[in-house]
């Protein structure tokens, strides 16, 4: 890939590389934001915009539970004379994390704006001054503050809904020897298929983070620090970084944003961060039995109830929108394992979500917390 490649690390390289990026700015800073509490980045971009440069902040019209906050950080960046756009509400979300400095240099984020995410959690980032990369940023930046449609033009550019799929299941397809993945959750059936096939073919693979799929024979440890990136190493010469898990939501129903990229030296740091967290993972003693359950199931445990008891009846509710949906069509058909997923990924984002907000209110607690989309 042409252009100087760095990567970022977190925890460790924290908010500095960002800040001096819009310190140096001299024309244009352009930001998508779904997630934002660092101060440092906020003042960075009010001076720049003191000193003449061209400010466009993109902000996500909803985070599940942080919509207050988003509408706050709207009002004061446009104080500051930042012209800010809103994304559309067509996906689930806009979740996406990227800037773009005088449409010659990208940071593409798998972490948002936040000392949550940049501060406890393992996360990565790209910058990068790839010509073709920059434009492709700049034109889905571009179509998100306008609202309309991005059509892909380098495969390399990976976005969810238009491309991700396609791309990312190309790319574990070609994979010849390993697979080193970082993921929050695997849950995409198509994607678990694909796995489970590349593992019977005879390829090595590692995955720090949850695979959802129960009777999954690939070899999965759980991280020691809060997992926030999403990455893959394919046979230790290319990888992907991005925010985008293998799960359905994240490849069909949400804007998110990633690159697949062959450098060297970047692969090769990759591959020793996760050599390094999963033989971590391996050191790390069990927890001794508890004599009562603790604070975190109890909490889940009463979550569950209460939901359970203020259910309404799921069939009426379904009898209805079906037969909204189908109209007069006699012959329409539904296929009900995949509504039964869809329904059961639906809520679990929606309990997640709710979780980790309040969890994020409160403060990082014990070094850790659940994955924060």
């Amino acid at each position: 890939m042409p252009g100087k490649l760095k990567l970022l690390v977190q925890p460790g390289d924290g908010v500095e590389p960002i800040v001096d990026a819009i310190d140096r700015a001299k024309n244009r800073v352009e930001i998508a934001i779904f997630r934002f509490d660092r101060w440092e980045i906020e003042k960075a971009l009010a001076n720049a915009a003191a000193r003449g440069v061209f400010v466009h902040a993109l902000i996500a019209y909803t985070n599940r539970g942080g919509e207050r906050n988003l509408r706050k950080l709207e009002m004061r960046l446009l104080e500051a004379g930042i012209t800010v756009a809103r994304t559309a509400d067509d996906l689930a979300r806009y979740h996406d994390k990227f800037l773009i400095v005088d449409r010659r240099e990208l940071f593409l984020l798998s972490f948002n704006f936040t000392h949550l995410d940049i501060d406890h959690s393992r996360c990565f980032g790209l910058v990068t001054s790839n010509a073709k990369l920059v434009a492709e940023a700049v034109r889905l930046f571009e179509a998100d503050t306008k609202r309309q449609a991005y059509v892909p033009a380098l495969a390399t550019f990976v976005v969810s809904p238009v491309n991700a799929r396609k791309q990312l299941a190309a790319f574990l397809r070609g994979a010849k020897k390993q697979l080193l993945i970082y993921d929050p959750e695997i849950s995409d059936p198509a994607m678990l298929r694909l796995l489970d096939a590349r593992a019977q073919a005879g390829v090595d693979i590692q995955v720090i983070g949850r695979v959802s799929q129960a009777d999954s024979k690939l070899a999965v440890r759980k991280l020691c620090m809060r997992l926030h990136t999403r990455t893959i190493i394919r046979d230790g010469r290319q990888a992907f970084v991005g925010s985008q898990s293998l799960r359905e939501m994240e490849l069909s129903g949400r804007r998110e944003l990633g690159i697949i990229f062959r450098d060297k030296k970047i692969v090769a740091k990759l591959a020793q961060l996760f050599h390094e967290d999963w033989d971590a993972i391996e050191r790390v003693p069990e927890p001794a039995a508890l004599p009562e359950a603790d604070p975190t199931e109890k909490v889940a445990k009463r979550v569950a109830k209460a939901i359970a008891k203020d259910l309404p009846p799921v069939t009426p509710v379904l009898r209805v929108l079906v037969r909204e949906l189908a109209g007069d069509t006699v012959d329409m058909q539904i296929d009900s394992a995949v509504v039964e997923e869809t329904v059961k990924e639906a809520v679990k984002e929606a309990v997640r979500d709710a979780v980790e907000t309040v969890v994020e209110q409160n403060g990082v607690q014990n070094g850790a917390s659940p994955s924060h989309r």
